[in-house]
């Protein structure tokens, strides 16, 4: 099961993540707001930042909405 043990913002809609395999990366969610009505909020620069880790653990935000911890591995690593 993968899972986050850390995020970190970078900088623009980039986030630095650290998984619990151990793996590492930079994951750039510019295109999220456009994807999920729930995320139009992210829109704003300032609310993409109000982010937070879960009890999943995994990315979320105030507004309610939040991303799958394996969809950011595979957007990081590249890997399944």
């Amino acid at each position: 099961m993968v899972y986050l043990q850390s995020a970190e913002y970078v900088s623009d809609y980039k986030i630095a993540l650290v998984f619990n395999t151990g793996e590492q990366g930079v994951v750039n969610l510019v295109d999220i707001p456009s994807l999920f009505e729930v995320a139009k909020p992210l829109e704003d620069l300032s609310v993409f930042q109000s982010f937070f880790l879960d009890e999943w653990p995994t990315l979320a935000w105030p507004c309610g909405f939040d991303l799958a911890p394996e969809m950011l591995y595979e957007r990081v690593t590249g890997k399944r």
